[in-house]
């Protein structure tokens, strides 16, 4: 079987427009989560999201062009810009380079505000541009006319275990042989009224709207809901073979991952669903000792309570390390996969685990460590990262540190 490897990252979210600065952010403990200002919130019960303030279209891809595409869109051209440069292609075969796109809700903005147009200026006022700038595959459809790559154009769509589900793809794509390279792109833009309306209707978010920089707590005994983020990550995947083939730097190999379906309920998680996917990436991955998982750890009740359980009784007595990084850049939807695979992947290259920030009262139910805090120093040979998603349904990646 072949062996997939990881030759190039990407990031951008509420903490920085790079994966340096951004990921530098997320280990000192910083937050990006504050009052929202791309929408007027003053009616909303929900006012405060991981918003990225100074992010420049104009930047990524012509200025003409920036009404063709929605804002997930432009984000993860972004990434998606900054993994390939990153993986130092000087040249490469088109046809046997895809891309794995993913996105939760896709153009929900353009959706959104095209819908108002249709409804109070008439259907014949409505933009050109909607269907193309907010279908979640149009992710993929920019970035590879971007970057000229004509080999599987492949899109995952499963909410907020998408970003993870996008890298599983594209691991399969280039085991199978149908490309040697493949881009996997993760993005998300929904914070606008009916993205933070609707999940607040539900009563997923938390309301801690005086405190912004503390409204995420992941496994916190007072944690009242996730945080909306946005945001983008990039990954390019390679057989070893290429990468070899080339001299390319290797960050990691990609050495298991699992899928599974919950089978119960729309939007509340059990615990059997995450534990299936983890254990079937960890024995795909040969059951090696795994140093830290980065959790999905959303901060809702239900989420960080259902994946401890399922994570004790998977790894036992030996439990590794864990932290959730959503804290200091909240939930990026369906981008929080990709994202969290770079945080995982540069926390493994630097020898340092992100802390959860904003704990301060432990949970009987969420007894782990869950590095409270202060980011810690830890030798990083295997890192596990998870994501589960609204219709039961999970992901689970490990990378292994790669060494000649």
């Amino acid at each position: 079987m072949k062996r997939v490897v990881v030759t190039g990252i990407g990031m951008i979210n509420s903490l920085g427009l790079d994966k340096e600065s951004s990921f530098k952010a997320i280990v000192d403990g910083k937050c990006g989560i504050k009052r929202i200002t791309l929408f007027d919130v003053e009616n909303y019960s929900v006012k405060i999201a991981g918003e990225i303030s100074d992010f420049d279209p104009a930047t990524v891809m012509n200025p003409k062009d920036v009404k063709k595409a929605d804002r997930f869109i432009q984000l993860g051209l972004k990434a998606a810009s900054e993994a390939m440069e990153d993986a130092g292609f000087s040249e490469y075969e088109s046809e046997r380079f895809g891309i794995s796109s993913a996105s939760g809700i896709g153009g929900l903005p353009n959706i959104e505000k095209n819908s108002v147009i249709a409804e109070t200026r008439g259907p014949r006022r409505i933009s050109p541009f909607f269907i193309p700038s907010a279908l979640v595959n149009m992710l993929g459809g920019f970035v590879s006319i971007e970057h000229k790559l004509k080999g599987p154009n492949l899109s995952s769509v499963t909410a907020c275990a998408a970003g993870t589900h996008a890298i599983s793809e594209a691991c399969k794509t280039i085991i199978l042989g149908g490309a040697d390279r493949m881009l996997v792109v993760g993005a998300e833009a929904a914070i606008c009224g009916a993205g933070v309306g609707g999940f607040a209707a539900m009563k997923a978010l938390s309301t801690n709207n005086d405190n912004p920089q503390g409204a995420s707590r992941p496994f916190d005994a007072n944690r009242d809901g996730f945080v909306m983020g946005e945001g983008a990550g990039a990954l390019v995947l390679e057989s070893l073979e290429s990468a070899q083939s080339r001299g390319a730097k290797i960050y990691a190999e990609i050495v298991g991952f699992g899928e599974s379906g919950d089978a119960n309920h729309i939007t509340a998680p059990v615990p059997d669903g995450p534990y299936r996917a983890m254990k079937a990436a960890l024995e795909m991955a040969g059951k090696p000792k795994v140093n830290y998982i980065n959790a999905h750890g959303t901060s809702t009740p239900a989420n960080d309570k259902n994946e401890t359980i399922a994570i004790k009784e998977l790894f036992g007595s030996d439990v590794p390390l864990v932290s959730s990084t959503k804290g200091q850049v909240g939930h990026c939807l369906g981008a929080a996969g990709a994202i969290e695979a770079v945080v995982s992947i540069m926390a493994m290259r630097d020898s340092i685990i992100p802390p959860t920030i904003n704990y301060e009262t432990p949970d009987p139910d969420c007894d782990l460590d869950y590095v409270p805090n202060s980011a810690r120093e830890c030798e990083l040979d295997i890192v596990m990262s998870n994501s589960f998603g609204f219709g039961g349904t999970n992901g689970s990646i490990v990378f292994k540190k790669f060494k000649d």
